[in-house]
């Protein structure tokens, strides 16, 4: 289920909040889990048996690991990880493993058939790894069964994110207390992802399926650079939005999820962006496995290759995201090694702007050498079919763009504050309708990172 979706805005959600403040206090977190479990069911049907146990096995290591001994521990602890990372090998990588050892033409073709990849499996299997390592690092204790299946199928971050540590959350689990202001909050901020998808990233998605559905020959310079612009737009309302709404959702039940964006666009280098996007799975390789690989101390520039590595293959089975995650690590190397240390504040943001835009179209690319290609295109200056962008231009598109310029860096949240709340209560209002008008009329639009 989509919660751009009208079935989830009008349906789904009201009954969820009206039942879940309507029972004693004490069967919240149950209402929860078993609208969570449903909420993945609408979606998933048969794989809800998947996450269940997920639930399952990763809270028995858990305690395992909690009552052992030193070497005991380990040995859970590695059990524990091999599990969840055959799970995400198997319904996430192996298809393409399989395709390309038949690519190879040396062994005999292997026949099989594709195993579909669930919604959200990179989400949760990376909170449960968090949660096991926590425990044996001893950051935190081992819960109950109710308390752990909660906190890893909770419906508002369960197929997206943000990457929720149950440190993070454990006290609210059974000791939340739901302000009304929360509440209200809560509303604005799902109320403000909303619009940022269906408003923003949703317009923009037409025009860059189309640039990105064209030909080779019939790129050129300008239509290629619009459609860079565009998805670089897209993919931050899309996933920013999509956390908002999370965020808001936590707010609405009690939870304070971690912030996920941070203006990224505002940033001066790559390293900077990657401190402000996707800040959660950021901060996950950071402490689960660049820390440990030996993070600034030992083999450096050597640790952030291959974290970046793995980051792009996180993103998808596919050696486009595989270069896109090495593109980032070798400029954050670069980086490091002082490229960007004597250049005006200026110059520094106008090539940040280039690079990330240019490690977009390598990540919107299915196909890694037509994203060679487009790019050669983009940086060709061959404006010979310039007349070609005026089919992708009209009014709507350029007004979007305007607003995605405005929404991206922090101008609003500076003069919110000076703003009556009548104000703002009416313009959430404004946005609210307007959105699910939006809605209602356009094509279903999946979010990008739900097939992460």
């Amino acid at each position: 289920m989509n919660f751009s979706s009208i079935g989830f805005l009008f349906l789904f959600l009201p009954v969820t909040i009206h039942i879940y403040f309507a029972v004693n206090p004490k069967y919240r977190n149950m209402v929860l889990i078993l609208f969570s479990f449903f909420f993945y069911f609408l979606g998933e049907k048969a794989f809800t048996i998947l996450l269940l146990s997920s639930c399952i096995f990763n809270y028995f290591i858990g305690k395992k690991i909690d009552c052992a001994n030193d070497i005991q521990r380990k040995r859970f602890l590695i059990l524990g990880v091999s599990v969840n990372i055959l799970l995400l090998f198997v319904f996430k990588y192996l298809n393409f493993f399989i395709d390309e050892i038949n690519a190879l033409g040396v062994f005999p073709v292997i026949e099989y058939t594709k195993i579909h990849l669930p919604v959200g499996i990179s989400f949760f299997t990376f909170q449960a790894l968090s949660y096991l390592i926590d425990i044996y690092r001893k950051s935190i204790k081992s819960t109950n069964f109710a308390d752990f299946t909660l906190y890893l199928s909770l419906f508002p971050q369960l197929v997206a994110g943000p990457i929720v540590r149950y440190k993070q959350i454990q006290d609210e689990i059974n000791n939340r207390i739901i302000k009304s202001e929360n509440f209200t909050e809560g509303i604005k901020r799902f109320i403000s992802g909303l619009s940022k998808k269906v408003i923003i990233a949703d317009t923009l998605s037409y025009t860059v399926d189309k640039i990105f559905a064209l030909n080779v020959s019939e790129l050129s310079t300008g239509v290629c650079i619009l459609g860079a612009v565009c998805y670089t737009f897209q993919i931050f309302f899309d996933f920013s939005g999509y956390s908002d709404m999370a965020i808001g959702l936590g707010k609405m039940f009690g939870f304070t999820f971690p912030e996920n964006f941070n203006y990224p666009y505002i940033s001066k280098s790559i390293r900077e962006f990657w401190r402000r996007w996707h800040i959660t799975l950021s901060e996950f390789f950071r402490d689960y496995l660049y820390i440990p690989l030996g993070g600034n101390k030992h083999h450096m520039y050597l640790n952030i290759m291959i974290v970046f590595a793995l980051t792009g293959f996180w993103h998808g089975a596919s050696w486009n995201f595989i270069i896109w995650g090495l593109y980032n690590g070798l400029l954050i190397v670069f980086e490091r090694l002082g490229l960007l240390n004597k250049l005006p504040k200026a110059v520094c943001h106008i090539y940040f702007i280039i690079a990330v835009a240019t490690g977009w179209v390598i990540f919107r690319c299915e196909d890694l050498s037509f994203a060679m290609s487009f790019i050669k295109t983009m940086y060709s200056f061959d404006f010979g079919q310039s007349g070609a962008i005026i089919y992708y231009i009209d009014r709507e598109l350029i007004f979007t763009l305007i607003v995605a310029l405005i929404f991206s860096v922090p101008v609003i949240s500076k003069v919110k504050k000076y703003i009556p709340n009548f104000i703002q209560n009416a313009v959430y209002m404004a946005l609210l309708i307007i959105s699910a008008s939006y809605a209602a009329v356009n094509t279903y639009q999946p979010f990008i990172y739900f097939r992460f």
